[in-house]
């Protein structure tokens, strides 16, 4: 076991996880990944946007037949690997998300909802 690396395959592994755990970022959408890291701005040259590194979850609705809830690994270089499907979050959990963030769909992505956070949180044994 590579605990935060590619070879986490189970939201039981993910629990047992403190690494990874300690590393979720909550506050970031799918579609924050895939910003250039650096902006021209007129009047101040180049800006440089946060490095956003750590573990995120997020729906995907391309992939499998139905959406599913995933995890994610991106690192401080700006890349991002998926790292685990969570097979026991309950489908309404995904399907209210989604409705919730119809508006903030990214190529399939969708950002987890607030009641989607609490239920992972508690089964993760992190305080609300």
């Amino acid at each position: 076991m590579n605990y935060g690396d590619e070879y986490i395959s189970s939201f039981d592994v993910i629990k047992k996880n403190k690494y990874v755990i300690e590393h979720i970022v909550w506050d970031v959408e799918p579609k924050q990944l895939m910003e250039p890291r650096c902006k021209t701005e007129k009047d101040k040259g180049v800006k440089y946007v946060k490095t956003l590194a750590g573990y995120l979850f997020y729906i995907d609705t391309i992939t499998d037949k139905k959406p599913a809830l995933f995890l994610m690994r991106h690192a401080e270089k700006g890349c991002g690997k998926t790292v685990a499907k969570i097979d026991e979050i309950p489908d309404e959990l995904i399907a209210e998300s989604i409705e919730e963030n119809k508006e903030r769909e990214f190529f399939g992505m969708y950002p987890i909802n607030k009641k989607l956070e609490e239920w992972l949180k508690k089964e993760l044994g992190i305080p609300a």
